[in-house]
């Protein structure tokens, strides 16, 4: 009994599982619709009409041969009235169906543009709330470079396959109608003999998305070497030290692996997509004999048999392209899957509210600090104590990982102490709100951030409120001895730096003034 029962119950299993993949096509089609309602309605409207139309067109060509064997037959006066004016409804249908197919992809491409930026947008905010730990943690990493691939085109995707199955299933009723007349069996003969493909692309597809999973290390490693070829702040050291044939050929490496991964997952999938399809083309021709069989015994018309030929063959491609659609939107919710996964990331949220210290002048203080950074046994900061009182000055000397760029990370709430506490103004770190927390702090890091933007623009990033603040720029520029480098520049505050974009100049920007109050 149990031999028996566990081929049953894995069966059960796998369907269950490629059931529960599917759970992302109702959110992907609200993200659509929230997206844009007109597009969306306009999208379901052409894909209805597009259904419909294939079955129309066909029954109109039964209609026109029946009616010129008629008037052919019909002796000294033909009926020429009838034929034409079938000929001239099919001509409509046809041009109607030609607009819808031509709305669909307008549509489409309206959508594809919107729903992308959509898309990115929900990821860049996402990324905005991560802590830095996020950042520092390499499988973390794997998953927000899964997510961010293909993330703006499966949405859409999804959508797309979901309407072109809507119109499938409608035509496949229409063509289904149609057959019935003809024989049951034909209906059951173009269902079965396109199911072996189907099968065959839905296990492709799972085995595809396991390789595009694993490939997230690879696939950043690459990235992390086209950005030291290709990037100026790097290009200097690159070709002093004649790195760049070293890291070339380290991305050639990576590619030729992941390509011949890529290269036998194509070939099974071609070779065995071409034997399966044969089976549709061999189902069709003997439907063919079948129908023609029936013709010359008389027990169907000619335009019975042009009409039925048509129809089975434009169902048997209808049928194929439904079964692709449900084995894409298959690989489309394989890949959302890592979009959502990405998007619903837990994110602790500071408990804090407090917007000052329980004693003022009072500075900051570490009580037996310290602090691992995750996945590290080796400890960063081990019980240090200190009192800062407001006015004094504070000077970390010590070798490189000791610890000094980790005790401001703590200082700046970008990490929280494993043990111990720090204050500020009598008030532990925890309560405050974060912030106002970093307002009152500035900082310039080690290897800080030369942004691409105006002079005037990198002077009032220390100060994001007050960004556009010319008076402010002037200030801080002023006390932070920038004035004499700013004046040489050609446009002042308004001289763009750096060479990403047009007119930009080399040289240093000048340092972030601090923020407007200190601890």
């Amino acid at each position: 009994m149990k031999t028996q029962k566990q081929p049953r119950v894995l069966l059960r299993h796998e369907l269950r599982q490629f059931l529960a993949v599917f759970r992302y096509s109702g959110r992907a089609l609200g993200l659509v619709w929230s997206t844009s309602h007109v597009l969306t309605v306009t999208l379901a409207l052409l894909t209805l009409g597009a259904g419909l139309l294939p079955a129309v067109i066909a029954y109109t060509g039964k209609l026109i041969v029946d009616s010129v064997v008629l008037a052919s037959q019909a002796g000294l006066e033909p009926d020429f009235w009838t034929p034409l004016s079938y000929v001239g409804f099919e001509g409509i249908a046809v041009a109607l169906l030609a607009g819808t197919k031509r709305g669909l992809t307008v549509c489409q491409s309206l959508l594809r543009a919107l729903l992308g930026q959509r898309v990115n947008i929900l990821i860049l905010e996402k990324a905005l709330e991560l802590d830095l730990a996020h950042f520092e943690d390499s499988e973390f990493y794997d998953k927000m470079t899964r997510a961010r691939r293909e993330a703006s085109s499966r949405p859409l995707s999804l959508v797309s396959r979901t309407f072109s199955l809507a119109q499938d299933t409608i035509s496949l009723v229409t063509y289904g109608s149609l057959l019935q007349q003809f024989s049951a069996w034909a209906v059951v003969v173009l269902t079965v003999a396109s199911i072996p493909a189907f099968i065959a692309e839905t296990r492709f597809a799972s085995q595809a998305f396991r390789l595009f999973r694993w490939r997230a290390p690879e696939t950043r490693e690459q990235n992390y070497l086209e950005t030291l070829i290709a990037r100026e702040d790097y290009a200097k050291e690159v070709k002093l030290y004649q790195l760049g044939s070293m890291m070339l050929q380290r991305y050639r490496t990576i590619f030729h692996r992941l390509y011949g991964e890529d290269r036998d997952l194509t070939l099974r999938r071609g070779v065995w997509g071409y034997l399966l399809g044969l089976v549709s083309t061999a189902t069709f021709y003997a439907a063919y004999v079948w129908i023609v069989i029936e013709t010359i015994a008389g027990r169907i018309s000619l335009g019975d048999m042009t009409m039925y030929l048509i129809v089975f063959r434009q169902g048997q491609s209808t049928f194929s392209a439904a079964l692709t659609s449900v084995g894409g939107m298959y690989e489309d919710n394989l890949y959302l899957s890592n979009l959502y996964e990405f998007l619903e990331q837990d994110i602790p949220q500071p408990q804090g509210r407090a917007t000052q210290g329980l004693a003022p002048q009072d500075g900051i203080r570490f009580e037996n600090v310290c602090f691992h950074y995750p996945g590290s046994l080796q400890p960063a900061l081990s019980g240090i104590s200190f009192h800062l009182k407001p006015g004094e000055k504070l000077a970390l000397v010590g070798e490189n990982g000791s610890g000094k760029t980790t005790l401001i990370k703590l200082l700046t709430r970008l990490y929280s102490p494993d043990s111990g506490r720090i204050l500020l103004d009598g008030l532990d770190l925890r309560e405050w709100d974060v912030e106002v927390l970093r307002r009152r702090i500035g900082v310039i890091f080690q290897n800080f951030v030369r942004y691409q933007f105006t002079v005037g623009e990198n002077v009032g990033v220390g100060d994001v409120d007050y960004l556009e603040d010319r008076d402010r720029w002037a200030i801080a520029a002023e006390k932070g001895m920038a004035q004499p480098f700013i004046e040489e520049m050609p446009e002042g505050y308004q001289t763009q730096l750096g060479r990403w974009f047009k007119g930009g100049r080399l040289g240093t920007a000048p340092a972030a003034p601090a923020r407007r109050r200190h601890a």
